[in-house]
């Protein structure tokens, strides 16, 4: 059996312990049950439409935006969340100043819908999603491409309750 002995130097110790768990957690947020919200981005309702049509594909395609829809705290997958996407894209030779459709997610929370190229618009390529069905807080995102040679991006919603 191990004895404890009630001295300076353990109660020094033991204080420590407490002072860096407690500053520990001033430093780190709270979150409970673990998945925080994703935030809206700034500029991602840009050129948004209420209400734009689901779509098995926008255009001829040849892009890919794909992404996941999990609820906030236990990360639950949500499946039939509507996700609308949209975009500066060309199709063919002809600038289309925008390219907008919709998509539902599977039982596994994941979408992927086709589309034409994203194109360099304001210095950079990027794409524009929405989570907007009601049920959860509105969520805009407006992802990035590192190069406007990819053809695919992707973008992950974690939804809180309405």
């Amino acid at each position: 059996m191990t004895t404890f002995t009630l001295n300076r130097r353990n109660l020094l110790a033991a204080g420590g312990s407490v002072l860096a768990a407690g500053v520990s957690g001033l430093l780190l947020p709270a979150r409970a049950d673990g998945l925080a919200p994703t935030d809206s981005m700034p500029g991602g309702s840009n050129n948004y439409r209420k209400g734009a049509a689901i779509v098995d594909r926008i255009g001829k395609g040849g892009f890919w935006m794909s992404g996941t829809v999990r609820r906030a705290g236990d990360g639950a997958a949500l499946a039939g969340q509507r996700i609308q996407i949209w975009a500066h894209t060309v199709e063919g030779q002809e600038h289309e100043p925008q390219s907008h459709g919709a998509t539902l997610t599977d039982k596994n929370g994941a979408f992927r819908l086709e589309m034409p190229q994203i194109i360099p618009i304001f210095g950079q390529p990027h794409g524009h999603l929405a989570y907007d069905s009601g049920e959860f807080k509105t969520v805009f995102l407006r992802p990035v491409m590192r190069s406007a040679k990819e053809t695919s991006l992707e973008a992950h919603f974690v939804l809180q309750p309405a």
